[in-house]
């Protein structure tokens, strides 16, 4: 391998794709906190691992920028496989991989030889009932909180323009309904077939786009009868294709995109290894 690393998108959430075997150092939470600054650092939303596992075809470790890890992705398991078949691990269309949120088949959409979109089976959605609503500076939102293989809160609106992200976001992420946080989006109805969403990351904050969060959107929209099984999911970054089905099994499509490969410098190495 003559990189470190590879940086790719999925609807302008940036990832960086690492082999834990070759990197040379291991990835603290320090380290990656340092690697994903955009300023004195590569930058990105978060690090991709690829690590050993025994019962798929393929281990993924998911690094939030805070240096805290993910159960599951949804745009960096597209990101995972696009790098997977292009970078020589696989020429198969369709494999496994185990996350901590569990195992997850794919399957890859050719363009001219390259991976141009990306459909994942994200497994079913598990919607706590018991949780419906939460206080927050004495407003009480009407939330849907599930997880999709890793913790999301769902808060169904009418108008999105008059959400403010930047102050809720962070709020319903740390509330103490959630003591592990958890992932945060506002959803808008458009119609039977299409949702908009605002997306507040678990240790990343404000994020164009998140595949497990659209997942949680439609499945939330579904189950209160909103919107049909097959759904597109407006975000700021671009669209997801998300199919739901009655037992709340989620399927997402959609693309991805690789910018670069790269090198950790002389200098960037001393200074994470200090």
């Amino acid at each position: 391998m003559t990189f470190d690393f590879v940086k790719s998108n999925g609807l302008g959430n940036d990832y960086l794709v690492v082999d834990a075997e070759t990197l040379g150092f291991e990835l603290t939470a320090a380290r990656v906190r340092q690697i994903c600054d955009r300023h004195i650092g590569i930058g990105s939303d978060g690090i991709l691992v690829v690590v050993p596992s025994t019962a798929a075809d393929f281990g993924l470790r998911i690094l939030n920028p805070d240096g805290s890890e993910a159960e599951k992705s949804g745009n960096g398991l597209r990101i995972f496989a696009k790098f997977l078949y292009e970078h020589g691990y696989t020429r198969r269309t369709e494999f496994l991989v185990e996350t901590l949120g569990g195992i997850v088949g794919l399957r890859l959409l050719l363009a001219n030889g390259r991976v141009e979109r990306v459909r994942v089976e994200m497994g079913r959605a598990v919607i706590d009932r018991t949780l419906t609503s939460i206080a927050v500076e004495g407003e009480t939102l009407d939330v849907i909180a599930l997880s999709v293989g890793n913790p999301h809160c769902v808060c169904i609106v009418n108008d999105l323009s008059r959400v403010d992200l930047a102050r809720l976001g962070p709020l319903i992420e740390s509330h103490p309904a959630f003591p592990r946080r958890t992932n945060v989006q506002f959803a808008q109805v458009l119609s039977r077939t299409e949702v908009r969403a605002l997306i507040w990351e678990r240790g990343a904050g404000h994020t164009l786009a998140s595949g497990s969060s659209s997942c949680a959107v439609a499945a939330a929209c579904f189950d209160r009868g909103l919107i049909d099984g097959r759904v597109t999911v407006h975000m700021e970054g671009g669209d997801l294709l998300i199919e739901v089905d009655e037992a709340l099994q989620v399927v997402m499509t959609g693309t991805v995109e690789e910018i670069y490969t790269g090198t950790f410098s002389a200098d960037l190495r001393r200074r994470l290894l200090a």
